[in-house]
C-alpha cells in the first residue's frame, strides 16, 4: 500500500512535469500567432496557471455542483455514515464527507484533492439497491482512491487535460482571427511553421491528454479494487456490487463526459462500440470481477 501511495505521488510529480511542459509549448505558440511576444507567453502562462490552481482547490465542489449533488446528513443517512466512518478508521484516513445524489441509477465516486479535504458521493439508488456487505464493498473501492492518493493523481489529470483544451482552443481563434493574415505577412517563413506547428498542437495535444488520463484511470481502478477487498476482507462484496452495476441499464442523469471517470462504474451506459470501449476510462468490469474471486 506505501508503496503505491510512493508511486501515486512520483505519478503527479512526472505528471504535472509533462503537462507543464506541454502547456509551455502551447502558451509559446499561441504568443507567437497572436503577435504578442514575451509578454503574450508570460500573460498566456499566468492565466493557465491561475485557472490551473483554482481549478485544482476546488475541484471537489466543482464536480459536486456539476452532479448535482447534496450533503447527506447523519439523522437521513445514519446508515451510509457509520458505513464511511467505519471504513476510514479502517483504512487510517480522515473520514470524507458524505453526499448523495438523488437519482435510482445506482453510483457512486471519490473526489477531492488530499484525504483530508475528501468527499464520498453515492446516488440514492446504490443505497436502496446495494445490501450491506455490496454497499461497503462499493465504499471501501472509493475509500481506496483516498487512501492511494488516486484522487488527486485524477484531480490533477483532469485539471491540466482542461488547460491544454483551452490553450488549443485558443490557438485556433486565434488562427481563425487573425493568424493567417500575419502569417501571410512574414516573408521569412518562420510564421508558416509556427502556423502548422500551432494547428497540430492544438489537434493533438487534447488527444494525447485524454489517452494519458485513460491509461491512469483504467490502471487505478483495478488497484481500488484489491485495495477495497484488503479493507473490508470480503472481495465477494465488491464482485457482487459490480454485479449489480453491470446489470442496472439505467444511465446517470446527472453524469457526463467530464465526471465519468471519477465513479466506480462508468455512468454512461449508452456507450457502445469497439472504438468507445477502446476509450473507456473503466476497465471492463467482468475482468474487475474475475480479479476479485481469484483472491
Amino acid at each position: 500500500m506505501y508503496e503505491q501511495i510512493a508511486s501515486n505521488k512520483r505519478k503527479s510529480f512526472l505528471l504535472v512535469a509533462f503537462f507543464l511542459g506541454l502547456i509551455f509549448v502551447l502558451a509559446y505558440v499561441l504568443a507567437e500567432l497572436a503577435g504578442m511576444g514575451n509578454g503574450g507567453l508570460i500573460a498566456a502562462l499566468l492565466i493557465a496557471g491561475g485557472i490551473s490552481f483554482a481549478s485544482y482547490y476546488g475541484s471537489d465542489n466543482i464536480t459536486l455542483a456539476i452532479s448535482h449533488a447534496r450533503p447527506a446528513t447523519k439523522e437521513e443517512f445514519p446508515y451510509l455514515h457509520n458505513v464511511v466512518e467505519g471504513l476510514a478508521i479502517a483504512a487510517g484516513v480522515p473520514a470524507p464527507r458524505c453526499y448523495v445524489i438523488d437519482d435510482t441509477a445506482p453510483n457512486a465516486f471519490a473526489t477531492g484533492h488530499s484525504p483530508k479535504n475528501s468527499v464520498i458521493c453515492v446516488t440514492t439508488g446504490l443505497l436502496e439497491k446495494m445490501n450491506r456487505a455490496e454497499l461497503e464493498g462499493v465504499i471501501s473501492h472509493e475509500m481506496s482512491h483516498i487512501k492511494n492518493l488516486d484522487i488527486r493523481l485524477m484531480t490533477l489529470t483532469v485539471v491540466m487535460i482542461g488547460i491544454v483544451a483551452l490553450l488549443s482552443d485558443w490557438i485556433m481563434r486565434t488562427f481563425m482571427w487573425g493568424g493567417r493574415r500575419r502569417v501571410g505577412r512574414d516573408k521569412s517563413g518562420v510564421g508558416a511553421i509556427f502556423l502548422v506547428v500551432g494547428l497540430v498542437m492544438a489537434l493533438l495535444s487534447p488527444l494525447i491528454a485524454q489517452v494519458i488520463r485513460l491509461a491512469i484511470s483504467r490502471k487505478r481502478e483495478f488497484l481500488a479494487d484489491a485495495s477495497g477487498a484488503m479493507l473490508t476482507r470480503y472481495p465477494a462484496g465488491l464482485a457482487s456490487a459490480l454485479r449489480k452495476l453491470e446489470d442496472d441499464t439505467e444511465p446517470l442523469e446527472a453524469a457526463n463526459k467530464a465526471t465519468a471517470h471519477l465513479y466506480i462504474v462508468n455512468p454512461l451506459k449508452n456507450i457502445k462500440g469497439m472504438v468507445n470501449k477502446m476509450f473507456s476510462t473503466h476497465p471492463p468490469i467482468e475482468e474487475r470481477i474475475a480479479a476479485l474471486e481469484k483472491m
